[in-house]
């Protein structure tokens, strides 16, 4: 079936207002955001590092085998993951207009106790955390002070899912399984660690634009649904899923990310960043930052923001005011992936979900974002290979509202082997009456 009719830029954009924006991928992440800044008729080259995600957008967006030969072309570069903190800087520096991280934003998502110091510099309470490189230092310390912990890798291992544990157990036994086991299985690729007190309660996330100078309002409030399966069951895929909502300011926000203005000016980030947290009756416990877009955060941003990306973008890369004009009420989006998904496995991609056709039921010109596909001669189909296809969106006054919308949509996919969470957002009756009730949401 052909493609939806969202295909092409609105012919209501004044060609005048036309801005040229590259962006800059290592595994293909942000195809979604620059096909939306060229559907608002701005010019637009992409370029993804990864070969094997090359094809990730084909058909969507121009692409470049060089990016940096693209440079003096664009008027704003935004470059979409960590460890591009330095190059960033040093673009700004030369003049250029740039949407990215700094090597201390880098730092703050990808070394874990360094992201908890700086929080308690700023002033911010943070739960006890320990950080080891020696996996028989850190089964000593479970022997001599059991208790129920949260294993965390660091650096470039944070991208194993797989290796987050959360332990079930009071006396910490099941970490220390798990510790002898990773010891055997990943000493070699896990050499850097966090173990963090664990406690019970909410999690939520809070983000917010920052544009080198000062946060850019309103303030994201967002609720993740990482597991595989319905009611937090399976492995971590890194987010299966998410519920959120615009707020103007809030509590929680103003006692943890809010604090890290001065510090996030001083090091001139420019981006959208963000701050995962447990919270209950007796505080708000930062758990890890996240400072670069999250996804599919940034598709399910797009179903709340009225205003237009590419203006918002172009002001934000040059330190100029630039808020968001948002929708009231929430959104939900939901990711609907192929196998491998969230593994890597290269073979079962090609066997199960390559090249697959993505069939929709009617038109869509809402709600539909880009995961890794492509468009051939008309059709959109898999690109990739980790079966991450599609991100669907919706929204309503209530979570209720948004959640009939969004999943309403979802049924008008069809692609072989597709999965996707059922339960996006039906913990927040739940969760919102505890919220409320301490006060974090005011």
């Amino acid at each position: 079936m052909s493609a939806p009719s969202t295909v092409g830029p609105p012919a209501s954009v004044e060609e005048k207002k036309a801005k040229k924006f590259l962006f800059v991928s290592i595994e293909g992440l942000i195809g979604d955001l620059a096909y939306q800044i060229k559907r608002e008729g701005h010019e637009v080259k992409y370029h993804i590092i990864d070969k094997a995600e090359r094809d990730v957008c084909d058909g969507f967006v121009d692409k470049c085998d060089e990016w940096r030969a693209q440079v003096d072309w664009a008027d704003t570069i935004i470059f979409d993951d960590i460890g591009f903190g330095k190059v960033a800087d040093e673009l700004r520096k030369k003049g250029k207009a740039v949407v990215g991280g700094t090597p201390y934003t880098d730092e703050l998502e990808d070394e874990r106790g360094f992201g908890q110091s700086e929080l308690v510099a700023a002033g911010v309470n943070v739960l006890p955390n320990w950080n080891f490189t020696d996996f028989d230092e850190a089964i000593a310390f479970v022997e001599k002070n059991p208790g129920r912990y949260v294993l965390k890798p660091n650096g470039s291992a944070q991208n194993e899912k797989e290796l987050l544990f959360i332990g079930q157990e009071e006396d910490g036994a099941d970490i220390h399984n798990m510790l002898m086991h990773y010891k055997k299985s990943w000493s070699k690729k896990l050499n850097s660690f966090q173990l963090q007190k664990f406690v019970s309660g909410v999690e939520v996330a809070v983000g917010a634009f920052f544009n080198g100078k000062q946060f850019c309002g309103p303030v994201n409030v967002n609720f993740e649904h990482k597991r595989m399966f319905p009611g937090e069951v399976g492995p971590n895929t890194g987010e299966m899923g998410t519920l959120m909502f615009w707020t103007p300011g809030a509590r929680i926000f103003r006692e943890t990310l809010g604090r890290m203005e001065g510090r996030l000016a001083a090091c001139g980030y420019v981006g959208y960043i963000d701050l995962n947290c447990i919270v209950n009756a007796k505080g708000i416990y930062p758990l890890e930052f996240t400072s670069r877009f999250g996804y599919p955060t940034i598709s399910i941003q797009m179903e709340g923001v009225t205003s237009p990306w590419g203006e918002f973008f172009h002001h934000l890369a040059r330190g100029e005011p630039a808020d968001l004009k948002t929708k009231k009420g929430f959104q939900i989006g939901v990711v609907v992936a192929v196998p491998p998904f969230p593994f890597q496995d290269i073979s079962a991609f090609r066997r199960y979900s390559e090249d697959a056709t993505i069939i929709f039921k009617k038109p869509m010109p809402d709600g539909l974002h880009l995961g890794d596909v492509k468009l051939v001669e008309g059709d959109w189909r898999l690109a990739g290979e980790s079966g991450y296809a599609l991100i669907i969106t919706g929204s309503g006054l209530t979570v209720d509202d948004a959640q009939k919308q969004v999943y309403k949509r979802v049924e008008n996919v069809m692609i072989p082997n597709l999965f996707y969470r059922t339960d996006i957002g039906n913990k927040w009756s739940h969760d919102s009456d505890l919220l409320h009730a301490w006060e974090y949401l005011h």
